[in-house]
């Protein structure tokens, strides 16, 4: 076994990583880019190394700067995670060049599966069935549309070098190729270095079932059970289980030697993901479909693990180190069901756009697994995967395992981005789901009900309005003590110097739909700091006590019952987490905003932060709506901005290369002026 390893990547999976080593004994090196100096992935390592600059071409695929890092600190093998240098074969190479072990298959095996349409031409002819499709090698726009012509439309633009839903576009009609095209390229070539596609049918609502497979250098190859991904948005995975629901054992056999085929087929050793298209009723009538093949450990290997009980990351570092594999496939054995549920920093209301900034205050859960590379108060930047954690939770059976899960979320409190929290609740809470009718098309079929706004809870409104004057207490308090004359009436922390000691307070909020008006006035004959009438709008009054405080953590008397509440405060945000749920409201403060007017119409601005990588347009062009302007680039994603009408641009204030925060004014739209006589 080895001494030392450097791992190379960032964030939960290295911290996942480390936390294996650790209970082997092994020494771990870290590496880290300028904007993680302080991650959590740092300190979680012995040893931490800077590779270079935030953007990850300077940094986490840095591949001569890695390498010598490890050379300096005398690591004996390399871990590369998922992502980043984990299935470059140049990088396997190096570090075979550099007597350095690559924790993971020999780059032959990389570069076979590396290139999609290589790996199905390899399948194809191993006699694995493969989707119809063009893997050529010719790249020009009349090849690609001839060729997605001959397949038949709706077609699916896939990059070459691609994984996680990144250089992947869905085609409907043949005059959208074209921009499609384009965009899938671009982001192909900023996520992996090589903008080559291919051009495949695209089934409508099929499931993406994976085989976990390991192979050691001994000759030995298991599949270790499947994986149900078929839960996706932006064709990347949300939530992930094992076993499959529905799955035959009959099917599985057939699955698995297929997997493990297409491992000996390449030569492969240590940990792989063969993953394949499967009709929606494929219980019915067995027939599945070669994707591809991911050379590397996949993001969702806890359910795996979960249900053998096993840790893959160990079987990857013995297996790297020349042992034979743990187990047989005779004794691998399935226990129970696991799921997981990857929790982002994103706003499925806004299009699923990653969301940057400080994580102000974060809680997760504590009785389930939960793998994560972050800590309150570390901040998601534009360069990254927004992931901020994987919950995962096993039970008996898939419905004991979705109502932990269930728990575990309720548990989770995210503030100072926007999150997908209550988006997870809602698709385990949803009836297809949860009775296993899963497809890649589950979420697209119940968007409406997934998607839509939550109702703000009167409970969720009262706690904020306790938690403000809580805050305007403690402030007054801090006044007084601090003040030139604490004698003062304008210092006192009660309601002393009003003229009336039942002259009501009135705060203002609003959510994504509504304003509330909210009145607090103190109850009459129970004390002035303990009982407190509260009115939302024209309602009836409620009577409230705040029972207790530890810093954002309230307990709360309302009528008859006890409420505990969590309130954050950010500027004028209020993040309420109440009953597992979190109600976000926006403190009106007319006094402050006075005088201050709303963006003018026309000013299309930035969704999201990040950097400007294609300008389409020019400065007194002509445009219609849904025309493209401007293509933003974020943690790996792209986002266009389109003209919302017929108009003429008037001005562009950036180019590309720019970096432009969330709200930057991007292209002024004079509307309506683009229509033609």
């Amino acid at each position: 076994m080895f001494d030392k390893i450097l791992i190379a990547n960032r964030g939960e999976i290295a911290c996942r990583i480390a936390r294996t080593a650790r209970r082997l004994s092994i020494a771990t090196v870290a590496i880290y880019s300028d904007a993680d100096a302080q991650a959590m992935h740092v300190s979680a390592c012995d040893e931490a190394y800077r590779v270079g600059a935030s953007p990850p071409r300077e940094s986490y695929l840095a591949i001569d700067r890695i390498i010598d890092i490890a050379r300096r600190t005398g690591a004996q093998a390399i871990h590369p995670g998922y992502g980043f240098v984990s299935e470059n074969a140049e990088f396997a190479r190096a570090c075979v060049d550099a007597g350095i072990v690559f924790i993971g298959p020999p780059p032959g095996a990389i570069a076979a599966m590396g290139s999609k349409s290589q790996a199905k031409r390899i399948m194809s002819d191993a006699g694995v069935p493969v989707v119809p499709g063009y893997h050529g090698d010719a790249q020009d726009l009349p090849t690609l549309t001839r060729e997605s012509k001959a397949i038949g439309y709706p077609v699916l633009i896939k990059a070459v070098a691609g994984g996680g839903g990144k250089g992947m576009r869905a085609v409907e009609r043949e005059q959208d190729l074209a921009p499609a095209l384009a965009s899938a390229q671009r982001e192909a070539q900023s996520a992996f270095g090589d903008e080559r596609v291919l051009i495949e049918k695209l089934l409508i609502a099929p499931r993406h079932i994976e085989l976990q497979v390991f192979a050691d250098m001994h000759g030995n190859a298991v599949h270790v059970f499947e994986r149900d991904c078929s839960v996706q948005r932006r064709h990347q995975k949300v939530l992930e289980e094992a076993p499959a629901p529905g799955m035959t054992d009959a099917l599985r056999e057939r699955m698995g030697e297929a997997a493990v085929a297409a491992a000996r087929s390449i030569g492969y050793v240590g940990a792989g993901t063969v993953e394949f298209i499967v009709p929606h009723t494929y219980a019915q009538d067995g027939a599945f479909y070669f994707m591809e093949m991911n050379t590397r450990l996949q993001v969702e290997h806890p359910v795996t693990e979960m249900i053998t009980g096993s840790d893959l990351v160990e079987w990857q570092l013995r297996v790297a180190a020349g042992e034979r594999l743990p187990k047989s496939q005779q004794e691998l054995r399935i226990h129970g069901h696991a799921i997981e549920a990857r929790i982002y920093a994103e706003d499925p209301a806004r299009g699923f756009l990653p969301s940057v900034g400080r994580l102000s205050h974060l809680r997760l859960p504590q009785a389930v697994r939960v793998d994560t590379g972050v800590r309150e108060g570390d901040v998601i930047t534009p360069y990254y995967d927004p992931m901020i954690a994987k919950v995962i939770a096993h039970g008996a059976d898939r419905a004991a395992a979705i109502r932990r899960l269930v728990r575990a979320l309720s548990e989770c409190q995210v503030a100072g981005v926007a999150s997908n929290v209550a988006f997870l609740q809602r698709i385990l809470s949803q009836g297809a789901f949860a009775s296993g009718e899963v497809d890649t098309g589950l979420i697209a079929r119940h968007e409406t009900e997934l998607l839509a706004p939550g109702t703000t809870d009167p409970q969720a409104l009262v706690a904020a309005v306790l938690a403000e004057w809580e805050a305007l207490r403690v402030q007054r308090s801090e006044a007084q003590r601090n003040g030139d004359d604490p004698c003062s009436p304008w210092q006192r922390s009660d309601l002393g110097w009003l003229n009336s000691t039942s002259h009501p307070m009135r705060f203002d909020y609003r959510d994504v739909a509504c304003e509330y008006h909210v009145t607090l006035q103190p109850s009459r004959g129970t004390g002035i700091a303990d009982a407190w009438r509260v009115a939302i709008g024209d309602g009836p009054a409620m009577t409230a006590r705040l029972l207790r405080r530890e810093a954002s953590r309230l307990l709360l008397a309302l009528e008859s019952c006890e409420i505990e509440a969590t309130v954050i405060a950010i500027g004028d945000t209020r993040h309420v987490f109440i009953g597992g749920n979190e109600v976000r409201l926006t403190r009106i403060d007319r006094l402050a905003h006075a005088g201050e007017q709303d963006s003018p119409e026309g000013h299309l601005r930035a969704p999201m932060s990040g950097t400007v990588i294609a300008v389409m347009v020019e400065a007194g062009e002509r445009v219609s709506r849904g025309a493209a302007l401007v293509v933003l680039e974020a943690m790996k994603m792209e986002h266009t901005i389109t003209a919302p009408a017929d108009g003429t641009v008037t001005a562009i204030h950036f180019e590309r290369g720019d970096r432009v925060q969330e709200g930057a004014d991007l292209v002024d739209l004079d509307v309506g002026s683009g229509e033609h006589a």
